[in-house]
């Protein structure tokens, strides 16, 4: 059972079941050519907010070798998807304007689109100089994305597009996440189950 924190701001309640820090464990299976990669990591993932209308993320990786070496890192920002309004702040310092027009829960109810679920954009960043952002969709515990943009830097190594999958099974928040990266096409890459710890 999920209970809910009466102070989130509505937008943010059919994301809400995300909430708090998690931990455990994943593995890697990528092929390159006629390389597999495999290897196990560790992982906390946490999920916040700060009181707008969006998740704050952040996921930290570790090798689970006897020094336990980082791996990888990445953060970013969960939100549902809908016409920017005059109660967002932005763009860059500017202050909102006006009062939601997502006040309650039968306001966000009519973002609900006709799959029965809601439209969520999520844009991460990774230290090694990818940005993603994903379209998909929320609905019930489940969120399925799809890489709608990739960004790279000019050193960072190729990666076009990707696609992730969670969920809330048997209260262990599941993932895979599958990539099209080093001249491969979109193909499974890694997954994770986690426990929440806080």
């Amino acid at each position: 059972m999920i209970d809910l924190d009466t102070t989130l701001p509505p937008e943010l309640v059919p994301l809400s079941w995300l909430l708090g820090v998690w931990e455990g464990t994943g593995v890697v299976n990528y092929t390159v050519g006629e390389e597999t990669r495999n290897h196990e990591f560790g992982q906390r993932v946490s999920f916040s907010h700060d009181g707008l209308p969006y998740l704050n993320y952040t996921s930290y990786t570790w090798l689970l070798d006897d020094n336990l070496t980082p791996l990888v890192t990445e953060t970013g920002y969960w939100r549902l998807s809908r016409p920017a309004a005059d109660s967002d702040p932005g763009p860059a310092m500017l202050p909102a304007t006006g009062p939601s027009p997502y006040p309650n829960a039968d306001a966000v109810e009519k973002l609900r689109n006709e799959n029965g679920g809601f439209d969520i954009e999520v844009s991460l960043v990774h230290p090694t100089g990818i940005n993603e952002l994903y379209l998909g969709q929320v609905k019930g515990p489940r969120i399925d994305l799809a890489t709608d943009a990739v960004m790279r830097t000019v050193m960072a190594k190729e990666y076009v597009a990707a696609t992730r999958i969670y969920g809330l099974v048997e209260g262990h928040l599941l993932w895979a996440w599958d990539i099209a990266a080093l001249g491969q096409d979109l193909r499974t890459h890694s997954s994770g189950r986690l426990a929440r710890v806080d």
